[in-house]
C-alpha cells in the first residue's frame, strides 16, 4: 500500500481555537471577550456565533496590522483594553491570542502584567489571558484552555471548606446547562457552573440593546471554587495536564470526578451516581421516573432500531458519548470522526470492545474524507451538526442534527441532549427518522406503524 506524503485538510470538521475561549468568556458574568490578533478572526467568530445562537455577540479586537506584525501587538493590546474598559464597563476582560499574535511570539501574560502595574485603574478589573492558536488544536482546545486560565487566575482559598460543588460541564448546548442547574437544584446542592452562557447567548427579548447581556457565572462564585467539596468536570477527552478540573484538585486538595458527557442510561446512570455520593442521598423520584420512561422507550422502538448504521461526527467528546449511546440502543457507529486527535483513546474509555472492533475511527479529520469513507460504509443516518448537511444530500441519507454547529435550523442553542431527559429527546428524534424513512419510501404509504 503506497504511503500518503500529503494530506491537505479542505473542509476540517473543527472551528478554530480562539472560538472555544470566546465561548467560555461569554459565560462569565460581565465579562468581555478579546481577540488579540487580526479582525478577521472577531469577525469569524461573531458571525458563528450569532448564527448558532441567535443572539447578538459583541467581541473586541486588537486589531493587529501588517506594522504590529513588525513591531508586535503591545500597543494595541493595551490601547483595545483601554477602550473596552471605557466603553463597556466589563466585570472581567477574557484575551484569547489567535494564530497571528502566537506566530510574532505574542507573550500575553507578560502583557497583561504590564499593563496593570502602568496603570492602578486598570488593575482593578480582572484581565484573564490564555493562549488559543489553531495550530495547536480546535476550538474544544480552547474552550479547555480558557476554563484552565480562568480557574488558575481567579480562584482563591480563603477560610474552611465550603459544601460547595464545581462542575465544568464542557462544550454543551444552552439548554445542556439549564437541564444541569435543574438536576442540581432538585439535588439540593449548592454548586457553581463553569461557564454558564444558558442567558447570555439564548437570553429574553430585549426592549433595548445590552452590551453585556445578563447571566454568567458569578465571578466571586468562581473565586470561591478552591472551597469546594468536589469537582466533576464532564469530558473523558482531557488529559489530567489540560484540565481545570484535575488542577483543581491538587491545587487545593479536593475530590475530582472526570465523567462524560451524560448521554444515554450508561454515562445518565454514572453522573447521577455521582451526584448521589457528592450528596449523601438517592437521586430524586422524578429522575427515576425519567430512567424508567426510557427504559420503556428503548423496549418500545427498538424494532425500528437494531442493526441499523450511523456515521457520527462533531467534537470528541460528544461523538465518544452519543456513541455510547446508540450502542446501547442497537445502533452501530461504523464512523466516528472528529477534528481532535485522541478520538480512538476516548472512544475505548466508553465503549464495549466488541462493539469498537465494528468503528472505523477517524481522529483529525475533515468532511471530504468522512464523506469518502460513507460512501464506502454505506450508513442509515449521520449524526452532528450542520456542517454534514452536504454529504447526508447526496447520500440521500437523513441527517440528525446535534451537537454544535446547527446553521440551518431554529433551536440548535436549545437542544437537549444531556441527562435521561435530554437522551430520551435524542432517542425519539431517531427513531422518527427511521419510520419517516420507511414510510416516505413505501410503494404504497402508511399512517399506522
Amino acid at each position: 500500500m503506497e504511503k500518503k506524503t500529503f494530506v491537505s485538510t479542505r473542509n476540517a470538521c473543527k472551528l478554530c481555537a480562539p472560538f472555544g475561549s470566546t465561548l467560555v468568556f461569554k459565560g462569565i458574568e460581565g465579562a468581555l471577550p478579546f481577540i488579540h490578533g487580526s479582525q478577521g478572526c472577531a469577525t469569524y467568530i461573531r458571525r458563528y456565533m450569532i448564527s448558532h445562537f441567535r443572539e447578538p455577540v459583541d467581541i473586541a479586537s486588537s486589531s493587529l496590522g501588517e506594522s504590529a506584525t513588525i513591531f508586535g501587538g503591545r500597543k494595541n493590546l493595551s490601547a483595545g483594553l483601554k477602550n473596552v474598559m471605557k466603553q463597556y464597563n466589563p466585570k472581567m476582560i477574557g484575551i484569547a491570542t489567535n494564530c497571528l499574535s502566537e506566530t510574532i511570539g505574542e507573550n500575553i501574560e507578560q502583557y497583561i502584567k504590564e499593563f496593570q502595574s502602568n496603570d492602578k485603574a486598570y488593575s482593578k478589573i480582572p484581565l484573564v489571558g490564555v493562549s488559543a492558536p489553531s495550530y495547536k488544536g480546535t476550538h474544544q482546545t480552547g474552550f479547555h484552555e480558557a476554563v484552565r486560565s480562568v480557574v488558575k487566575t481567579l480562584v482563591k482559598r480563603k477560610g474552611e471548606r465550603k459544601k460547595l460543588l464545581s462542575i465544568l460541564p464542557g462544550f454543551v448546548s444552552c439548554e445542556d446547562l439549564r437541564h444541569l442547574k435543574e438536576i442540581l437544584e432538585d439535588f439540593g446542592l449548592d454548586y457553581t457552573l463553569l461557564p454558564d452562557y444558558s442567558e447570555t447567548l439564548d437570553g429574553v427579548f430585549w426592549n433595548e440593546y445590552r452590551k453585556i447581556p445578563e447571566g454568567g457565572t458569578p465571578i466571586r462564585r468562581i473565586k470561591e471554587m478552591g472551597m469546594s467539596k468536589a469537582v466533576i468536570e464532564l469530558g473523558k477527552s482531557l488529559l489530567k495536564s489540560e484540565s481545570a478540573g484535575s488542577w483543581l484538585s491538587k491545587e487545593f486538595d479536593i475530590p475530582y470526578y472526570n465523567l462524560p458527557l451524560p448521554i444515554g442510561i450508561q454515562e445518565s446512570d454514572r453522573f447521577f451516581k455521582t451526584l448521589e455520593k457528592v450528596k449523601g442521598f438517592p437521586m430524586p423520584e422524578k429522575y427515576k421516573k425519567e430512567r424508567g420512561r426510557l427504559l420503556d422507550a428503548y423496549i418500545d422502538g427498538h424494532k425500528y432500531l437494531f442493526g441499523k448504521k450511523a456515521v457520527i461526527y462533531g467534537d470528541e467528546d460528544f461523538v465518544a458519548s452519543m456513541a455510547s449511546f446508540v450502542s446501547e440502543i442497537g445502533v452501530i457507529p461504523v464512523l466516528c470522526a472528529s477534528g481532535e486527535d485522541r478520538l480512538k483513546e476516548t472512544l475505548k474509555t466508553l465503549i464495549d470492545p466488541k462493539i469498537m472492533d465494528q468503528i472505523e475511527v477517524l481522529p483529525s479529520s475533515d468532511f471530504m474524507e468522512i464523506a469518502e469513507k460513507a460512501e464506502v460504509l454505506k450508513p442509515d443516518v449521520f449524526i452532528g451538526s450542520s456542517k454534514g448537511y452536504f454529504m447526508a444530500r447526496k447520500m440521500k441519507v437523513p441527517l440528525m442534527r446535534a451537537g454544535f454547529p446547527i446553521h440551518d435550523r431554529m433551536g440548535g442553542q436549545r437542544m437537549l441532549h444531556l441527562g435521561y431527559k435530554g437522551t430520551q429527546m435524542l432517542f425519539d428524534r431517531l427513531v422518527n427518522i427511521f419510520i419517516e424513512v420507511k414510510q416516505e419510501t413505501s410503494p404504497v404509504g402508511y399512517s399506522y406503524i
